[in-house]
């Protein structure tokens, strides 16, 4: 809590309680006191309340105190225990004092057994003092300690002598007749003067330690003392009687003890380190170096008054004067070689931490409270570039940057504010001007000094460059120098919750560039780098100044397009898919690569910010946006729909389902025949993948196949594909139907090291399938494919006695190298070819071209999709050998295809009726059709 918290809060029950103790303890002193004023009404009322009250009040300090010492720990612990067993002696001598006057009712003998225990009453309470006193730490301070002890008792010594001491002295031994009484008349004022003594000399050295207790313990005992002195000066000494006045001296004395160690509570925190006193520590330490001068003077007025009046110094003045005196020059000369050594270990420190501030790389400034710099070190030259003296005289705020300068102040009234215990340091980071007029970064440690500030500076210039540069780094991709993701994510999170919140026509445009891999498969990865770095520069230079380009990794890019209030929220979804078109295009230029020319595509997502739409998912609807445009051709801006949300559920959904049937074998294997043209014969099956669902409809797993792509469901899928059609074919040769299986495998697919060259072999030799009788279809679709590999691969298989198809013949952008390279028996036609070449006399031209290529090559054909009889006869017409589709028969199962080869022929449009012939003089097939049943999956 702040210091002006501490005076505002509400008082605390411990406060309360306090006061309450305060009022009564002054209320309970101030009856007796009055009863003492007024006689008590009676004697004998007063003689006991002299005696037993006293006694009674005492007994309350000793118990007090003694508790007190019982449940507190510490080296102070033995003080409280010898102030309890003196209030103890002064509640017993009272007791016995009113043993005699109240009880016995006659004078107290002179002594008696009272007088033992008041004088048992001083010891104890002086060796307390001594333990409540701070403890010199040093030899030459137990002896100043004990001089200065000695300078108090023996200056008041001697003035008590001189004034009342020798003439009671002398008086008790003319009166009495034995030196008891006359060594008693002077116990008391002995005792007393040594208990004034340690008073006084304990309040110089009084311990920090529960400052308010002690003090309160100091001042019951000097008014107690202070009875004392009345009551044994001879003026009282004849007239006193029990009741009297004095009485309620005594009284307050131990109740002010009793409640020393319990009134005053300890604040909470009050152990902690505090601000010095500094406004009490000169008058203490005044008074405190004027103690040995004060007390020599005392000792000098007991000789005066002797000499005054005429009557001849006593001895005993003489040598305790002479002893006070000799105390004060041992003392001096202690001090005075104390100074010496003081002085010059002073200097020596001077003089290190002269060598530390000058010899230090930070820079030390003291500034005064108005702002002015008192001193700065020479370090100031080599840190800022400018000599200490002229920085001297300065104002400090003419030396911090204007921008820092507010903030600075502010840290700086912050901190003067605060109290020192709990804040003692702050520190504080601004740019000072250099020498040169540059500005560096300056960190400075700030503490108090005399009501000015102290700092102790250090050049983090290069700490700050440092720190900016891992920032940019960490939100900024290394290769293009644009935000990456995480800069842009944030920077999309502010356009969506700052001031421009409810501006619909913020957008973020997700850019990917098509044919990028094969720019890193065919001319490297360093030229592939280099692209990345032109389509950023590209894509920074056709963005606004206050929207923001990003790179997000790969070759996939992200644009943040602000709204400018707009209303019209179909002009703007104008503009911004002017602008996306427009980094299409620019993105789309050619490439300069070294001394090549390379050329990509840009397939751009677009999605509008809406009303309470997170950052996340305002970039996952441009995603969905770019993949949509991607999957729709490429090379094209697509705006974000609702519906592609629902689309990537569906997809989601139907992945799980395709994980769920292969897990549970729900897939089973059709085979569509492939007829030769020429005569109906049954010259091979293509395998086909269904799956069957619950209610045991047959489904394509084309769309499945689409949703997965060549992953490893699909990897799982093919290789169930592939062994199920051998095994089946290997059964249906051995059952007297021989047929050749043709199975559709992707290029990519051969080449995955998951399949290796000796897979396919130990296949066909654990099933026992006939060399010849496996057809293998290769998809020439994927341009990324390395020729080199697939050669090797397809030439291994052929040495398998494995024969090779080419899939969808005259669809492919590498057809003609797949012919010139590839180890091909069979060529299929692609289904679109097949499909229009009856009514369109362009596909007919084409597709008789596409036959006599096959024809010259010496190759068989197969046509896929001959769904009517027109096609069957126009194809036929063309030289195609064979055909698979609807026209002939769709996919069988295995009961219905063991019955169509025990047939062995379809009828054929123009060809005679059915002869009993098992397969037509070609080749076994590859044909694998995935693309007949439209029907979609449930």
């Amino acid at each position: 809590m702040s210091v002006p918290g501490t005076w505002l809060s509400p008082r605390t029950a411990a406060d309360s309680t306090g006061l309450r103790a305060r009022i009564l303890l002054g209320l309970v002193c101030a009856g007796y006191s009055v009863g003492a004023a007024v006689g008590w009404g009676s004697p004998e009322v007063a003689r006991f309340m002299g005696d037993f009250g006293l006694a009674a009040a005492a007994l309350v300090a000793a118990v007090s105190c003694f508790l007190y010492a019982r449940v507190s720990a510490g080296r102070y612990r033995p003080a409280w225990l010898l102030f309890s067993l003196s209030s103890l002696m002064a509640a017993c001598g009272n007791a016995v004092w009113g043993w005699y006057e109240v009880v016995l009712g006659v004078p107290v003998p002179t002594p008696s057994l009272a007088d033992a225990f008041f004088l048992c009453f001083a010891p104890p309470a002086i060796v307390g003092l001594l333990v409540l006193a701070k403890r010199p730490v040093t030899r030459a301070g137990w002896v100043c300690l004990a001089l200065d002890a000695w300078l108090i008792g023996g200056s008041l010594l001697t003035l008590a002598w001189s004034l009342a001491l020798a003439h009671a002295a002398h008086i008790a031994g003319v009166q009495e007749a034995s030196v008891g009484p006359a060594a008693l008349s002077l116990a008391y004022p002995l005792l007393d003067i040594v208990l004034v003594s340690m008073v006084l000399a304990l309040h110089f050295r009084r311990s920090g330690a529960n400052r308010s207790a002690v003090n309160t313990a100091i001042a019951a005992l000097a008014l107690t003392v202070l009875c004392d002195a009345v009551f044994t000066s001879p003026l009282l000494r004849s007239t006193y009687h029990s009741g009297q006045l004095l009485d309620a001296g005594w009284f307050a004395g131990s109740l002010l003890l009793a409640y020393a160690p319990w009134g005053v509570r300890r604040r909470p925190g009050s152990d902690r380190p505090g601000p010095p006193r500094t406004a009490s520590r000169p008058i203490a330490g005044s008074l405190a170096a004027l103690t040995p001068y004060l007390a020599a003077a005392v000792c000098t007025l007991g000789i005066l008054y002797n000499v005054v009046d005429g009557r001849r110094v006593d001895r005993v003045v003489i040598f305790t004067g002479c002893t006070v005196v000799l105390a004060l020059v041992v003392r001096q000369g202690i001090m005075l070689l104390d100074n010496i050594s003081l002085t010059q270990e002073l200097a020596q420190k001077e003089n290190h931490f002269r060598s530390l501030v000058q010899g230090s790389s930070d820079v030390i400034m003291i500034a005064a409270p108005s702002g002015t710099l008192r001193y700065v070190s020479p370090a100031a030259a080599g840190v800022y570039g400018r000599d200490a003296e002229d920085l001297v005289g300065a104002e400090l705020s003419s030396i911090i940057h204007p921008d820092d300068l507010g903030r600075v102040v502010h840290e700086v009234r912050r901190f003067l504010a605060a109290p020192p215990h709990e804040e003692p340091t702050t520190r504080i980071e601004c740019r000072f001007r250099s020498g040169t007029g540059d500005w560096l970064n300056v960190e400075s440690t700030v503490n108090r000094h005399q009501g000015g500030l102290l700092l102790n500076s250090r050049d983090v210039t290069e700490r700050v460059r440092l720190q900016a540069q891992l920032q940019h780094n960490a939100e900024h991709d290394p290769l293009t120098d644009l935000p990456n993701r995480a800069l842009f994510t944030a920077r999309v999170r502010k356009a969506l919750t700052g001031r421009r919140a409810g501006d619909s026509g913020t957008a973020v445009l997700f850019i990917d560039l098509d044919g990028f891999k094969a720019v890193n498969d065919t001319i490297g990865h360093q030229a592939g780098d280099e692209l990345l770095i032109q389509a950023a520069r590209r894509l920074q230079e056709s963005v606004r100044a206050g929207d923001t380009a990003a790179r997000l990794g790969g070759d996939e890019f992200a644009a943040l397009i602000m709204g400018d209030g707009t209303r019209d929220q179909a002009a703007r979804e104008y503009q911004v898919h002017e602008i996306a078109d427009r980094l299409r295009l620019t993105l789309s230029q050619p490439y300069r690569i070294g001394a090549s020319e390379v050329r990509v595509a840009a397939s751009i997502g677009v999605a509008f910010a809406e009303p309470a739409i997170t950052p996340t998912d305002l970039m996952r609807n441009a995603d969905l946006a770019m993949y949509r445009a991607k999957a729709g051709g490429k090379d094209r801006v697509e705006l974000y729909a609702p519906q592609m949300q629902a689309d990537v559920v569906r997809r989601s959904e139907l992945a799980t389902r395709l994980r769920t049937a292969l897990r549970e074998g729900e897939f089973a294997l059709l085979h569509q025949p492939v007829v030769h043209l020429a005569s109906g014969s049954v010259a091979a099956v293509a395998a086909q993948a269904r799956w069957r669902s619950a209610q045991g409809i047959l489904f394509t797993p084309a769309e499945f196949l689409r949703v997965t792509g060549d992953d490893d469901r699909t990897a799982e899928l093919g290789r169930w594909l592939l062994e199920e059609a051998v095994k089946q074919a290997a059964d249906r040769a051995r059952a007297g139907h021989p047929a050749a299986v043709s199975v559709r495998l992707s290029a990519t697919r051969l080449l995955d090291k998951a399949l290796p060259f000796g897979s396919i072999e130990a296949l066909l030799t654990r099933h026992g399938l006939p060399s010849g009788a496996l057809m293998i279809e290769v998809a020439d679709s994927d341009p990324r494919i390395s020729f080199d590999e697939l050669e090797q691969r397809l030439v291994a298989l052929r040495r398998l006695g494995v024969r090779i198809a080419l899939d969808g013949f005259g669809s492919g952008f590498a057809a003609i190298n797949a012919l010139r390279r590839l180890p091909i028996d069979v060529l299929k036609l692609d289904r679109t070819l097949v499909e229009g070449v009856v009514e369109s006399a362009r596909l007919h031209k084409i597709t008789s071209g596409l036959l006599r290529i096959a024809c010259d090559l010496g190759l068989q054909s197969v046509a896929d999709g001959v769904d009517v009889p027109e096609q069957v006869l126009a194809l036929r017409a063309m030289g195609c050998t064979h055909g698979q589709g609807m026209a002939f028969s769709g996919p069988l199962d295995e009961y219905r295809l063991r019955r169509a080869l025990v047939r062995g022929q379809f009828p054929v449009p123009g060809v005679p009726g059915p002869r009993t012939v098992m397969a037509g003089g070609s080749i076994p097939l590859l044909t694998g059709s995935h693309a007949e049943t439209p029907v979609p999956p449930t």
